[in-house]
């Protein structure tokens, strides 16, 4: 995806996982046909694709940097399509995690040396 910028890809990456995976929720949780499962198994499949079109050297590096994209993706999904808002329930690390730092991964204080 030359000439792209690589939060745009992530967000087109984001988009098309939170697509693919709401197409199988849909189908598996909320009844919705199986023929839902076709595009979202395409989404899926562009996903990965996209995904793999960053620059990064290491699959690795891009996968944690995506990370921070996916979250804020998902919250914005879960406010804009299914019209939920996000609870104050564990804001305590919240504000790390667009960053793709996950504050309770990190064990208790003194853990890591």
């Amino acid at each position: 995806m030359m000439g792209l910028s690589t939060f745009v890809v992530y967000a087109i990456a984001a988009l098309a996982e939170i697509a693919g995976c709401f197409a199988i929720w849909a189908w598996w949780r909320l009844g919705a046909s199986a023929a839902w499962l076709i595009p979202g198994a395409a989404s899926l499949i562009a996903f990965g694709w996209v995904l793999a079109q960053t620059d990064a050297a290491f699959a690795g590096r891009a996968f944690a940097a995506y990370g921070g994209v996916y979250i804020i993706s998902s919250v914005l999904w879960m406010w804009l399509a299914e019209g939920a808002a996000a609870r104050p329930v564990g804001s305590s690390g919240r504000s790390g995690l667009p960053c793709g730092y996950d504050p309770h991964s990190a064990g208790p204080p003194g853990a890591i040396s």
